[in-house]
């Protein structure tokens, strides 16, 4: 066979075998084709179990966040980072002995910081400082922001002048900013934390540089450097006030963490904002604002003491009131006529006195708190039990939180007893001539001159004469 012919036969061989393989391979897809058809035929959805099976908790590795306290110390207590590693302290021990021997102090310290220690919790969580610095202001003042000591210092946090004035607070014949809520604790707290950056973040060196400033502390440091002493606290050779200061600071946590067990009774504070800021446009007279918006002018002093003429002269253009009042005087403000606005200005300047309407044999009032009884209100007021139960009409002891009770005026009950002698009072710790006046209901101008050779400053046991000869 020719060459020719075997390459023909061949190829056509080789064709019908690419024909039947071609033919083989639309077979075998279209069965897959039919194949698969058929099981998407026959399958059924697939039932939604999710639907019908209820699902499991999913339980979080991390615990959910704590409720907040509705009382302002046990916010304080869940905020304290200073008790850590203090071990067994004589020092300590001594201080927190005195507290619980003097039950009172803290207590009278607690009632009359609860203006302001809800403001200064937040200002210290904001920072992210050890709320036990909330405490501070009843080692430096008892919480009275009207207190004075024999260095000139003044207010919660008793600044001295020169640092006053070096933390912008500014102290004038009508303003002392030592004395003002805000502007005295945002210097507090700015003192407080360039002292604990200045001691590589000790908190115990800078609260001592905070009572006997940052020099003493830095020489007491560097003298024991020197002798190759250690130069913590606890061993540096300082004053015997600021030895004592930092643990009597240390003593007064411990007491707030637990007071009962120190037989201390500290009266609930609600963990919520005492008073709000309302801002002012021109100068106020402050008995005329609590007039207006139906706050107790005292109180409105208390959050305001600054204002050393109780007016917005030369302060702030704002004013501290009382959450409650808040929205009613910055309503009624917005509403005035300008008229009506000039008339809440002051008719003349009075400094450092207080009211002087009152009219001698008025009754005073007095509102009960959580934690009253007769027998304190009476002791606080010096007049007799049974003499408040008859002013009151009460049968009993029993009292009711914010209930008014009348008491006649002191000068009136001596007038009555034929008093011939001027009545004397012994001043105890934090009380100021501005609170020894209100609490004998006398205008400042009287105790003054009634005490002529007692300045603004008081020592506990120093003798006033609170009211004149009969």
């Amino acid at each position: 066979m020719s060459s020719s012919i075997r390459k023909s036969i061949s190829s056509d061989a080789l064709t019908r075998l690419a024909q039947a393989v071609a033919v083989a391979v639309s077979a075998t897809l279209a069965g897959c084709q039919s194949t698969n058809f058929a099981a998407q035929s026959t399958v059924q959805p697939k039932p939604n179990l999710a639907a019908k099976i209820k699902q499991k908790p999913i339980w979080l590795s991390e615990k959910p966040s704590p409720e907040a306290p509705q009382d302002v110390w046990e916010r304080m207590r869940r905020g304290f980072q200073l008790q850590d590693g203090l071990g067994v302290n004589p020092r300590i021990e001594q201080q927190r002995l005195w507290f619980a021997s003097n039950p009172s102090f803290l207590e009278n310290a607690g009632e009359r910081g609860s203006l302001y220690i809800h403001y200064i919790v937040e200002r210290l969580e904001e920072r992210n400082m050890p709320l036990e610095l909330a405490l501070l202001p009843v080692i430096e003042s008892a919480y009275n922001p009207m207190a004075y000591s024999r260095s000139d210092a003044v207010g919660l946090w008793q600044f001295i002048p020169s640092t006053g004035r070096y933390f912008n607070l500014r102290q004038t014949r009508a303003y002392d900013g030592r004395r003002d809520i805000t502007a005295s604790t945002t210097a507090a707290l700015d003192y407080l934390t360039r002292l604990h950056d200045m001691f590589n973040g000790d908190w115990l060196l800078a609260l001592a540089a905070y009572n006997a400033g940052e020099g003493t502390v830095s020489r007491a440091i560097e003298r024991n450097e020197k002798l190759g002493l250690p130069t913590d606290y606890w061993n540096l050779p300082l004053p015997q006030e600021t030895k004592d200061y930092v643990p009597k600071f240390l003593a007064l946590s411990q007491v707030v963490m637990a007071p009962e067990a120190y037989g201390i009774n500290l009266n609930p504070i609600a963990n919520t904002p005492y008073f709000k800021v309302v801002e002012v446009k021109q100068s106020m007279d402050l008995s005329r604002v609590a007039a207006l918006a139906e706050i107790d002018e005292d109180e409105l002093f208390q959050l305001n003491p600054a204002l050393k003429q109780r007016t917005t002269l030369d302060g702030p253009q704002h004013l501290l009131v009382p959450s409650s009042k808040a929205q009613l005087l910055t309503s009624t403000l917005s509403t005035m006529k300008p008229e009506e606005l000039l008339a809440m200005r002051p008719k003349k300047q009075v400094f450092d006195e207080v009211e002087t309407s009152r009219v001698a044999g008025r009754s005073r009032s007095y509102k009960v708190r959580s934690g009253d009884n007769l027998t304190l209100i009476a002791k606080a007021n010096k007049v007799d039990v049974h003499d408040l139960q008859r002013w009151n009409k009460l049968n009993g002891q029993a009292l009711k939180v914010g209930q008014t009770l009348v008491m006649q005026d002191t000068r009136k009950l001596v007038a009555k007893a034929g008093a011939k002698k001027p009545v004397q009072y012994k001043v105890k710790k934090g009380d100021s001539l501005y609170i020894v006046a209100k609490r004998f209901n006398v205008e400042m101008q009287h105790l003054k001159r009634w005490n002529p050779r007692t300045g603004q400053a008081l020592k506990p046991g120093q003798m006033l004469v609170v009211s004149g000869p009969r």
